[in-house]
C-alpha cells in the first residue's frame, strides 16, 4: 500500500502554530515590553526577515552562521540568509541606515528569528526576540543601562523572583593566554572550566604557576557579585585580566546602585554566549526552572562600533509574566444598536456580531450580550 500523505496539521520539528489565546498572550507581552524600551529613549526598527547572505553572516553574523537557514533568490540569484538572531542586523542599520545619527543610538526590536536547531533546552527553532541596543556607548554605565532596562521590562510584565547573571567571555582567553597556554592543553582546560569541574581544572593547570593559583579560587567564587567581586580583586591578576575584573566591577556597582533590590550574581570564569561578546555579558534567569529569559552584553558592532545590548524572549516569558488583559467579549445580536456597539469597543470590549439566527454567544466565548444601549453579563 502506499504511504499515507502527511497530516496537513503536520509542522517540521521545532516549529509550532500559536493559538488563541496564546498568540495574543504573547502579542501583548512583547508590546509592554517595547512599552517600556521606548519610555527610555529606544526608538523602534523593524529589519527584514532575511537579508543577502554575505550581509546579514558579517561582523556579529558570524557567530550565528552555523544556525542561519540559506536560500537562493530567484530574482538576483544571490544566496540569502534567514536571521537567527537580530543584534547583527541592529548593528547593520546602525553602521549604514543611521551612519550620521548622534551617538550613543538606542534602538529596539521585535520579531521572529529561525534557527536550524534548537537546543536541548528550547526544542523551538522559530522564537520571538524583542530586545535593545546601544550603539556607540563605551562605558560601563550603557552595559548597566541595558540590564537595568530589561530588568525593569520583566517587572512591567509581572515576572519576580528573576536574577541577572553576569559573566565575562572574555576572562578565560585572558589568562590563558597571559599564562602562555594554546593548542590542545588549552582546549582541555577550557572545556573542565565549562564543566565546572574543579579536580580537572587543578590537574590540567597544575604546570603552570599562573593558573594554578588563580584558576581554583575564581571557579569557587562563582555565586553573589559582591563575593565574586571580592575574589576578582584579591587576585594577583596580570593586566589584560585586571582590566576585564575592573571592567565588571564597575558595571556591577552601576546596576546595584540604580537597583539595590536586583539579584545579580557573577561567575568569572564563564564563558558561554555568542562568540561575539567582548566584555561582560548577561543571562537573566526566571524564578524556579523556567530557564532563560533574556541574553545579552557588550560586542563590537560594525566598523568596530563599542555597542551592547540585550535580547529578551517572548516564548519564555510567557510561562511565568502575568496573564494577560484579555478583552470581555460582547455578543452584538442581529439588527444591534450600532452606536452602542461602538460606545461598546471605546469601552474595551470585544465586539462579535451575530451572523445568523443560529448564532449562540457561549459557544462564541461571549461574557456579554448586548441588551438596548448597553452590555449585560450572559448569566444574569
Amino acid at each position: 500500500m502506499p504511504d499515507a500523505p502527511p497530516s496537513p496539521a503536520l509542522l517540521p520539528a521545532g516549529l509550532q502554530d500559536l493559538l488563541p489565546p496564546e498568540a495574543e498572550a504573547e502579542a501583548w507581552l512583547i508590546e509592554a515590553l517595547m512599552g517600556v524600551f521606548a519610555a527610555h529613549g529606544y526608538e523602534r526598527v523593524k529589519p527584514p526577515l532575511l537579508e543577502f547572505e554575505e550581509t546579514l553572516l558579517a561582523g556579529s553574523g558570524a557567530a550565528v552562521a552555523e544556525q542561519s537557514f540559506r536560500l537562493m533568490d530567484p530574482l538576483s540569484g544571490r544566496m540569502m540568509a534567514l536571521r537567527a538572531d537580530t543584534t547583527p542586523q541592529i548593528a547593520r542599520i546602525a553602521a549604514h541606515r543611521l551612519v550620521h545619527a548622534p551617538r550613543p543610538l538606542r534602538l529596539s526590536y521585535a520579531g521572529q528569528v529561525l534557527r536550524v536547531q534548537g537546543s536541548e533546552l528550547s526544542p523551538m527553532r522559530q522564537l520571538a526576540q524583542a530586545g535593545i541596543e546601544i550603539i556607540g556607548g563605551a562605558a560601563p554605565e550603557a552595559d548597566a543601562e541595558v540590564a537595568l532596562v530589561a530588568a525593569e521590562a520583566l517587572q512591567a510584565v509581572g515576572v519576580e523572583g528573576f536574577v541577572l547573571d553576569v559573566t565575562l567571555p572574555t576572562m578565560t582567553p585572558a589568562l590563558l593566554e597571559a599564562a602562555g597556554m594554546g593548542g590542545p592543553a588549552a582546549a582541555a582546560l577550557a572545556r573542565a572550566l565549562d564543566r565546572k569541574d574543579a579536580a580537572a581544572v587543578s590537574a590540567l593547570a597544575a604546570e603552570r604557576p599562573l593558573l594554578a593559583a588563580l584558576l581554583p579560587p575564581l571557579l569557587e567564587a562563582a555565586g553573589p557579585a559582591d563575593r565574586a567581586l571580592a575574589a576578582l580583586a584579591a587576585a594577583a591578576l596580570p593586566p589584560g585580566p585586571r582590566a576585564i575584573a575592573e571592567n565588571a566591577a564597575a558595571v556591577v556597582r552601576a546596576i546595584q546602585a540604580a537597583a539595590p533590590g536586583l539579584r545579580v550574581t557573577l561567575d568569572p570564569l564563564e564563558f558561554r554566549g555568542f562568540r561575539y561578546h567582548v566584555g561582560v555579558a548577561f543571562t537573566i534567569y526566571g524564578p524556579g526552572r523556567s530557564g532563560e529569559l533574556a541574553r545579552g552584553g557588550r560586542y563590537l558592532s560594525l566598523q568596530e562600533e563599542p555597542a551592547t545590548g540585550m535580547t529578551l524572549y517572548p516564548d519564555a516569558l510567557r510561562r511565568v509574566a502575568r496573564a494577560a488583559p484579555r478583552r470581555p467579549r460582547l455578543f452584538l445580536p442581529i439588527g444591534a444598536d450600532r452606536q452602542a456597539a461602538a460606545r461598546a469597543r471605546a469601552e474595551g470590549y470585544a465586539t462579535v456580531a451575530a451572523l445568523s439566527p443560529q448564532d449562540d454567544p457561549r459557544r462564541l466565548g461571549c461574557t456579554h450580550i448586548l441588551r438596548g444601549d448597553r452590555p449585560v453579563p450572559i448569566d444574569c
